[in-house]
């Protein structure tokens, strides 16, 4: 899933649009002060996201975040809704 549109909000939130046209606001506050996102704690750095050229969200000092990861807390479906084939895995002799 490619995020086409991002921007940041307050208290460490993402308002997010999606390929597919999903769009909303995921609160990633959680991640605030929690290993490489103690960064996010410094003022101003949290604002600093860009939108990588691969769809997905990149901060100063390689911190990035996965956008399939981003839909699911989003629109919270679970990695089988987004990727069907997981319901059915391959059986291998």
């Amino acid at each position: 899933m490619k995020i086409i549109e991002l921007s940041p909000k307050k208290k460490f939130r993402l308002h997010l649009r999606f390929e597919n046209g999903t769009c909303g606001e995921v609160d990633l506050s959680s991640y605030a002060g929690r290993g490489v996102f103690v960064a996010w704690l410094r003022p101003g750095v949290f604002e600093k996201v860009t939108l990588a050229e691969a769809g997905h969200p990149e901060w100063p000092g390689g911190i990035d975040l996965c956008p399939d990861a981003l839909f699911m807390r989003l629109t919270g479906k679970s990695p089988e809704d987004v990727f069907p084939v997981l319901r059915n895995p391959p059986v291998h002799a």
